[in-house]
């Protein structure tokens, strides 16, 4: 004990630290404050480690080697937490990194607004305040068909301020077998909850018939739910109410009919291939008062809950005085204006926007990179390794199609003296980290969301990191 505290006594003080020359040098481009900080936590990590007898009697400690960890520390701090990756899942839509990527035309938008002052809330023409979603609403317009539009800061806060506004202390109906729960814990009935609306479950889990609603319709209903299976599905002995048999039954009872799409489309997906998936439009011809879906998923934008349906609801949705609390920021407005005037005027939306263009990506196309990548990949990571590429699947993800798989080709890498695990920890210590995923065993990268092949070459900091 008395050997600890005498080199507790020998640690220097905080005051020396600061006049270090190498200190010097990082006050000169940081505040002082800060460094102050670092060198007050280095210190107490030492005199932790010193009391525990982490630290041996044989470790140096000295003004150096604490400044050494203060140094550390403050490259550690350089890097911001959001670091870009490269997608090798297999999933194109990884809610885990990040969902949609954005088209040059929304990144542009973005840093434009970013960097100046902007008529965010401002007419123009009039010279007076104006209303930030204007020119959202009248794309929404002009592609769904609806005749009003809002947008908030995601698709859950949409349904929340939907229901709020057409149901809040009244019932909503909706079918068992729709009571969904998707990633990070969004529940159906644990937003109506909040929504200030009251539940009312009819049909069963795999069967829901228009009599169930018609019988659970009375006084204080408020509101007729349907909400779109994007993340499950039900097969075999099973029946749904369609939309426009769930309008006729809302307009008969004078009862609006609100459906959430979650991903919601604004293209038809199977002329290219690809699972067809409700549209937007589809939805609003139907006869629904209001339909809500994401922009950040099948619509390829950032982050946001779309709103669209008749007038009549969407005036009362934006009024409503949650519509601020939720509310889009400028950054999300403009890079979601990009997005929507591409949907209104490109000749093939598929090229500008990134998510169509992964998804819709040829095998043929996916071939050619696949072997560059097996050729440069393998040099890349030399003897005990071996690498080759195979046909598998992709999901879109993000609850989109859930069960539905599209082709692909993949690159495995394979080691008699390393797991796929062990692999997997390589690629992703690279910078930038590459994510693959594991598959029987075995490591697998997924070219679909690949556009070059150097990208899938991992890189370190130091050499011989493979082996």
């Amino acid at each position: 004990m008395s050997e600890a505290r005498t080199r507790l006594r020998e640690l220097p003080s905080v005051d020396r630290l600061l006049t270090h020359p190498r200190t010097g040098v990082w006050l000169a481009r940081l505040s002082r404050e800060y460094v102050t900080r670092c060198c007050r936590d280095a210190l107490e990590r030492f005199r932790a480690a010193i009391a525990s007898g982490e630290l041996t009697p044989e470790a140096q400690i000295d003004d150096d080697s604490i400044l050494a960890h203060v140094e550390r520390r403050i490259e550690s701090d350089r890097e911001p937490s959001l670091r870009p990756v490269i997608n090798a899942t297999g999933t194109v839509l990884h809610t885990n990194l990040g969902r949609a990527m954005l088209a040059p035309s929304a990144i542009e938008a973005i840093c434009l607004v970013a960097s100046r002052p902007v008529n965010l809330e401002y007419d123009l023409e009039k010279g007076g305040r104006g209303k930030r979603e204007t020119m959202i609403e009248r794309l929404l317009v002009w592609l769904t068909g609806a005749e009003a539009a809002t947008c908030v800061n995601n698709n859950a806060a949409a349904v929340l301020i939907a229901v709020n506004t057409l149901a809040n202390d009244k019932e909503v109906v909706v079918s068992r077998g729709e009571l969904v729960e998707i990633g990070g814990a969004f529940r159906i009935p644990d937003i109506l909850a909040k929504s200030g609306a009251t539940l009312r479950e009819v049909g069963t889990t795999n069967r829901t018939h228009p009599g169930d609603y018609e019988r659970a319709i009375g006084p204080n209903t408020g509101l007729l739910l349907k909400v779109h299976a994007s993340n499950y599905r039900i097969v075999g002995f099973s029946a749904d109410v369609p939309l426009n048999d769930l309008v006729d039954i809302g307009r008969r009872h004078n009862v609006p009919v609100m459906e959430d799409l979650g991903s919601g489309a604004l293209v038809d997906l199977s002329q290219y291939g690809l699972p067809k998936e409700p549209l937007v439009s589809q939805r609003v011809a139907c006869g629904a008062d209001v339909v809500t879906f994401s922009g950040d998923k099948l619509l390829g934008g950032p982050q946001a809950g779309l709103v669209v349906g008749t007038r009549r609801w969407l005036t009362q949705i934006r009024q409503n005085s949650l519509h601020r609390a939720v509310r889009c920021d400028k950054l999300t407005i403009a890079a979601l204006e990009a997005t929507l005037r591409l949907y209104q005027q490109s000749s093939d939306v598929t090229r500008q926007i990134p998510t169509l263009q992964l998804l819709t990506r040829s095998l043929t196309e996916i071939e050619r990179l696949g072997a560059n990548v097996v050729t440069i990949l393998s040099r890349a990571l030399g003897p005990g390794y071996r690498v080759s590429m195979e046909d598998a699947t992709s999901q879109i993800g993000s609850g989109a199609l859930p069960t539905e798989d599209i082709p692909t080709k993949v690159i495995t890498v394979d080691s008699d003296v390393m797991s796929a695990e062990r692999i997997a920890e390589r690629f992703r210590t690279a910078r930038p980290a590459i994510l693959g995923r594991i598959n029987n065993g075995r490591f697998l990268l997924d070219l679909r969301t690949i556009s070059n092949a150097d990208e899938l070459v991992p890189r370190w900091h130091t050499t011989g990191q493979a082996s």
